[in-house]
């Protein structure tokens, strides 16, 4: 089921998945969200309010449209988590093989574990940047080991990552975080070298993570677990600039997303976030 919608509406898509340099691939899934239910309409809400943004971006003096964008037919993967994250790893491979930058929208944070797979087969010096409110470290959580509160655990079994806006944890969690690679909110808070303190920690080929609630929830109410006290959005929009221009970015994604009928502003938040992050990867 592909919905039909594409991002950056009829206009600023590209039809022709040859042609294209990037690709969107959604995967609308949420069965293991332990609060908030619906982060499996994340996709499409996103995708629909992407058709609203502007395709100038006037911080980086650039239409990234115009290197052409696809939109994959949604990954139907209503499977348990562990599957998932396999076909999710599968499909990107085959993207990564025809030399597509590929951003995936998701659901729920055990999507991210697919991609990372699948990136790191293509660079042994891979790193992930995750921007999160929560560490999601446990091995396991509710009798599952892909638990979108586990995300991380297995990713840092594929590389290391990095942890930036982390606000909340289980003490649990707390012995398999390295201090060196977690930048806690609070210590972001009226701070200005920490963006260069993250850049330090990285290796040169990144994957960025974006769980939507790294943002503060005045900004992003609508994700599964918000939480108070999250980072702004030009501090966001800062880091992942400096980083694209520090580092070779190779994929991202952005997760999370629990569209709310009666609030649509998240939802293009989160729309012109990925539009940004290309603007960025395309203009260094």
């Amino acid at each position: 089921m592909g919905h039909g919608i594409c991002f950056a509406g009829s206009e600023g898509s590209c039809g022709d998945r040859d042609k294209a340099e990037i690709t969107i691939l959604p995967v609308p899934y949420d069965r293991t969200s332990t609060w908030i239910k619906g982060a499996d309409k994340g996709p499409l809400a996103l995708l629909e309010a992407s058709a609203a943004l502007e395709f100038y971006d006037m911080e980086t003096d650039s239409e990234v449209y115009r290197r052409g964008i696809y939109t994959c037919p949604f990954l139907e993967v209503d499977v348990p988590p562990e599957e998932m994250a396999l076909r999710v790893e599968e499909k990107i491979t085959e993207l990564l093989d025809e030399g597509k930058f590929v951003v995936t929208i998701g659901g729920e944070h055990s999507v991210s574990v697919g991609p990372v797979r699948a990136h790191n087969k293509k660079h042994k010096d891979l790193c992930v940047l995750q921007l999160d409110a929560h560490s999601d470290l446990r091995d396991e959580y509710e009798n599952s080991r892909y638990n979108h509160a586990c995300a991380m655990a297995r990713v840092k079994e594929t590389c290391p990552v990095v942890h930036v806006g982390v606000r909340s944890m289980d003490v649990s969690e707390k012995k398999r975080l390295d201090p060196g690679s977690v930048f806690p909110a609070r210590d972001i808070f009226g701070k200005k070298d920490w963006v260069d303190s993250v850049v330090g920690r990285l290796s040169p080929d990144v994957y960025v993570t974006i769980d939507l609630d790294v943002f503060d929830s005045s900004l992003m109410p609508s994700t599964g677990t918000p939480e108070p006290g999250g980072l702004t959005w030009y501090q966001v929009l800062r880091l992942l600039r400096t980083v694209t221009e520090a580092r070779n970015v190779v994929g991202f994604d952005v997760v999370e997303l629990c569209p709310s009928e009666h609030n649509k502003a998240p939802d293009f938040t989160a729309a012109k976030l990925v539009y940004k992050f290309l603007s960025y990867v395309y203009n260094k």
